[in-house]
């Protein structure tokens, strides 16, 4: 059984699979990065200095004790966040769609690029050959 895991693993289908799941959790981060840190301010400036991520409609205010503790935290639906996230998704989808896109294109010039095998014998060839042999026999 441990030999039969050994093969599983060692195959190249999940080896690559592991390499793609931590390759995605680095562009995850850089685009996520790249969202939060360049866009949503460039976006922000031209909707006038808002922040998404402080959008948000407040459900219960915070309470405030009287030594100006809070006692009970907002209550708030963040929907700012959510559209960050909206605009994460829409960026991450159109980086991929690029390196699909260019990885197809590659692809085709390596088809395109290899040569076709020789051509076998025609059906009528073969049977000619068949027909000799018994022939022979």
């Amino acid at each position: 059984m441990l030999k039969e895991f050994k093969n599983f693993i060692m195959t190249g289908n999940v080896i690559d699979l592991a390499i793609a799941v931590i390759l995605a959790g680095a562009v995850g981060l850089v685009v996520n990065g790249f969202v939060t840190d360049v866009m949503m301010p460039i976006i922000g400036h031209f909707s006038g200095g808002v922040d998404f991520a402080d959008l948000k409609v407040v459900l219960d205010p915070a309470v405030v004790g009287a030594d100006g503790t809070v006692a009970t935290p907002e209550n708030a639906v963040m929907y700012g966040k959510w559209i960050n996230t909206i605009i994460n998704l829409i960026i991450v989808g159109f980086v991929l769609f690029i390196i699909v896109k260019a990885y197809n294109k590659t692809k085709k010039k390596q088809v395109e690029a290899a040569p076709a095998p020789p051509a076998g014998p025609t059906q009528e060839e073969l049977l000619i050959e068949i027909r000799d042999e018994l022939r022979k026999k």
